[in-house]
């Protein structure tokens, strides 16, 4: 047996290529087009629709340009979402995008995208949700807070490293990431159970979810409506800093000097909010190897579930500029005067509900937050653990984690290994700076997947296609740029969010040779 990972890269006949890439046997396909349809929408919304519109409109300083950043971010992921469901709906495999990468680009960049999932992407992620449900519960129940601490082991120091600060974070077990790990590790004990009881759970916490955000834009529409916030933001006052060539000023790096950019480019730079709210959309081709019908019900699930969350997204915005003046004072001593860009802790959503409802705002918001992150983390932890799967029985990770539950059919092993690393980020308060560094990353990985789009029209036109990607290749061809465009100024005016998650990728490659060369007997792709 050769010494290196033999993943064959199947070049032959289409009926050669589509056995290789054909739907997994030996998982149960328990997911039809609504539960794939909440998985996407439940993944996607988190606890970043409620906070990141106060860090965007300080970056902006425009009504007009705080919508113009979500309008982007809709129209980028509707546009990937659109071009993901042909990769879907050809390979139906358990990875996902990570099966997408090896097919087109080869197993280095699979690796490398499951690598910094594990790593960063995934697991961060449902560390951060996590935690949010603990901070919100803590409205409840004060002594859930981020300082109460059962064990404080130590305080990391900030070490500033050029543009870019690492540490200065408490490691150790509070109430609050205590909260966050009891949820990570309720809901992977729970998804071991088979994909339908963690489906079950997603479809019951997504609707509500969607039901409380629906709640909140009726409620702005028909009580919310302040006089102050709409003559502030809409009357002659939209389009207030929004001319092509006005200069907006833009701190480069933590701590760095002032630059004066252009529009289109402080809209590209307060992408980093409005990304991360509206990503974790794919995470439903991570699991096509257990939904019904893939060929038809991912791309559906894709484009219903993308543009769904997008709607309701842009809807919650035109809210907030209807009830919160966009401008505000950190120091005001009311909602009002604080407005969306100062909201405390830039809990915009909560400040809204506080303006209509009063405290009792406070509590309903909160509630729904919870509701929210529960179900998100529901989302990423079913998801997240197909894809190491799928990288297991390549060959690419440790082989027991390619291991099935004998009776649910579930990755058991995978749920594990992924709960334990997500539990030590939450524990050693890491997974903040881990977030602010992904979404460089992420975006680099989508522009690869849809990059491999056009390659595998080239090298496999004759592959049945059950979908073919809306628009292309104009549209796919469109988001290839605007992604690159958005990358290349995150690059030059935010470092701190780009530098490490782009050195995080690249300490796979050596970590990818490690492993075919020590890896004797890998086990071949199905």
């Amino acid at each position: 047996m050769s010494s290196k990972i033999q993943i064959p890269a199947i070049q032959g006949r289409a009926s050669d290529w589509q056995a290789h890439t054909h739907q997994d046997k030996e998982l149960v396909a328990g997911l039809g087009l609504t539960s794939a349809t909440m998985l996407v929408m439940g993944s996607m919304i988190g606890s970043g629709i409620f906070i990141v519109s106060a860090d965007i409109s300080r970056e902006v300083g425009s009504p007009a340009l705080l919508v113009a950043a979500w309008v982007v971010t809709g129209f980028m992921t509707i546009v990937g979402a659109l071009s993901y469901g042909e990769l879907a709906a050809m390979m139906p495999r358990a990875g996902g995008q990570y099966v997408y990468l090896r097919e087109a680009l080869g197993p280095l960049w699979g690796f490398l995208y499951g690598w910094t999932l594990f790593l960063v992407i995934q697991t961060g992620t449902i560390a951060a949700v996590g935690v949010a449900f603990g901070k919100f519960l803590g409205v409840f129940f004060p002594s859930v807070s981020a300082s109460h601490w059962i064990i404080h082991l130590c305080k990391v120091p900030a070490i500033p490293l050029g543009p870019m600060v690492l540490g200065n974070m408490d490691v150790g077990l509070n109430t609050q990431n205590l909260a966050a790990i009891a949820v990570v590790v309720a809901l992977s004990l729970v998804n071991i159970f088979g994909v339908k009881t963690g489906a079950l759970i997603q479809n019951v916490f997504t609707f509500t979810k969607i039901i409380a955000l629906l709640g909140l834009v009726i409620a702005g529409i028909f009580i919310g409506r302040n006089a102050q916030a709409l003559a502030a933001n809409f009357h002659g006052n939209f389009w207030r800093n929004a001319g092509l060539s006005v200069h907006h000023a833009v701190q480069v790096g933590m701590g760095g000097p002032i630059a004066l950019v252009g529009t289109l480019t402080i809209v590209a730079v307060a992408q980093v909010g409005s990304l991360f709210s509206a990503d974790a959309w794919n995470n439903v081709t991570f699991t096509a190897g257990e939904v019904k019908n893939p060929s038809r019900n991912l791309p559906i699930s894709l484009a219903l579930g993308t543009g769904a969350v997008i709607a309701i997204y842009l809807a919650c915005n035109f809210i907030y500029l209807s009830v919160l003046p966009l401008a505000g004072d950190a120091h005001g001593a009311t909602i009002l005067q604080r407005g969306i860009q100062y909201a405390t802790e830039d809990r915009v959503a909560t400040a809204v509900m506080s303006q209509m409802f009063g405290p009792a705002g406070s509590w309903l918001m909160a509630l729904a937050i919870m509701i929210s992150t529960f179900g998100c983390c529901n989302g990423l932890i079913l998801a997240g653990s197909r894809v190491y799967y799928a990288m297991a029985k390549d060959g690419l990770f440790f082989r027991s984690i390619a291991k099935l539950h004998p009776r649910h059919k579930t990755p058991t092993t995978s749920l594990m290994v992924q709960m334990v690393w997500t539990c030590l980020l939450c524990v050693s308060g890491s997974y903040g700076q881990l977030l602010d560094y992904i979404i460089f990353a992420v975006l680099v990985f989508y522009i690869l997947t849809i990059i491999g789009l056009f390659v595998l029209r080239r090298t496999h036109p004759q592959v049945e296609r059950p979908y073919r990607a809306f628009g292309y290749p104009a549209l796919p061809g469109i988001y290839i740029v605007m992604a690159l465009l958005i990358d290349i100024v995150l690059l030059r005016y935010k470092p701190q969010y780009t530098w490490p998650g782009l050195i995080i990728v690249l300490l796979g490659v050596p970590v990818f040779y490690v492993w075919r060369y020590v890896n004797k007997n890998p086990v071949p792709a199905a």
